[in-house]
Parts: C-alpha cells; sequence; structure tokens
C-alpha cells in the first residue's frame, strides 16, 4: 500500500518481515535519543539481537507489525507500528508506534495507528491499550485520532490509554 504524507512524500506500507532486522536495527540507531525515550519510555540506544528477532519475527495474527518504507529506496525504514494481543484478553492488544524524526508530524502515525486498527479489527480485537511517558502528547492525540473512544490514566509520569477502536470498511494491507 502506499499512501501520501501531507508534505507529498510517497511512502510504502507492508508487513514487517524477518529479513528487515538490519532494516530495523539501522531505523532504530538514526531516531533521536528523545524519539527513543519516547517510545522504549527510557533511554534505548539500539536493540539486542533477542529484541530485533522478537521484533521481526511475528505470526501475523497475535503479533501484527507494518513497516513504512520508502519507495524509491525500500532500504530506509522510516516508521513501524505494531500491536501484540494481550494472552489473557483475547480481544485487547498493546499497540505502539515509532515514527523517524524527519517525518513526524506529517499523518504517518495516524495512518499506521488506522492500519493497525484495521488488521486488529479484523482478529477480533476491539481494545488497543498503550503506555506512554506522561510528556508524549503528540501519542496520545495520534491515538486519540485512531480511537472510537479514548480513557486515560496517570500513574507516576505515565499515561496508560485504553482505545476502543470502532469498524470501518478499510483497505487491507497486504504482505
Amino acid at each position: 500500500m502506499v499512501t501520501t504524507l501531507s508534505d507529498g512524500t510517497a511512502i510504502r506500507l507492508r508487513v514487517i518481515r524477518p529479513e528487515d532486522k538490519p532494516l530495523l536495527d539501522t531505523a532504530m540507531r538514526r531516531l533521536s535519543p528523545e524519539s527513543a525515550r519516547q517510545r522504549f519510555l527510557t533511554a534505548k540506544p539500539h536493540l539486542t539481537s533477542r529484541e530485533l528477532r522478537y521484533l521481526t519475527e511475528i505470526d501475523g495474527i497475535d503479533h501484527v507489525a507494518v513497516v513504512a518504507v520508502l519507495p524509491h529506496d525500500p532500504q530506509m525504514l522510516v516508521a513501524v507500528g505494531r500491536f501484540v494481543r494481550h494472552p489473557d484478553r483475547r480481544d485487547e492488544a498493546e499497540v505502539a508506534i515509532v515514527v523517524g524524526d524527519g517525518l513526524q508530524g506529517l499523518g504517518l502515525g495516524r495512518t499506521l495507528g488506522l492500519v493497525l486498527a484495521d488488521e486488529a479489527w479484523a482478529r477480533g480485537i476491539r481494545r488497543f491499550t498503550a503506555l506512554l511517558l506522561g510528556t508524549n502528547q503528540a501519542a496520545r492525540r495520534l491515538f486519540a485520532a485512531i480511537a472510537e473512544s479514548l480513557e486515560v490514566e496517570y500513574h507516576d509520569g505515565l499515561q496508560e490509554l485504553v482505545l476502543e477502536l470502532g469498524h470501518r470498511e478499510p483497505p487491507r494491507l497486504v504482505a
């Protein structure tokens, strides 16, 4: 699926693949320390080989991840979004999205969020949860934009969000 951001940049969205480990590693290293902290809730300069395996070797049912790459340079991974179903609450999944610094604020996070919501709905997931730093207002706005309704609780500088997903007829993402 190819989409265009608000500045005219073309982006290709696709399902993550195991061979994306080096692309994901490079993309992580390109994140500013603040963007990495906002995504991982702590300083995170790189991913371990174990983390890269977990993040790229997904089942496509309970763990779904979508990457954004540049169509003219498919080795340039610029964003990733994912959800992981809660094992004891099958209609709920934890969601996370990170967008490279140069493309933040252009609608890519919202687009990834909507694609993930559509994919989750197709798998019987009706709620997303997310844990954010209390200062991450951009992520809170993003999740509010994709949710039918949003509940927020604050705990020790963190925001715990519960997003109720609504159903719409989406274009489906193809691998």
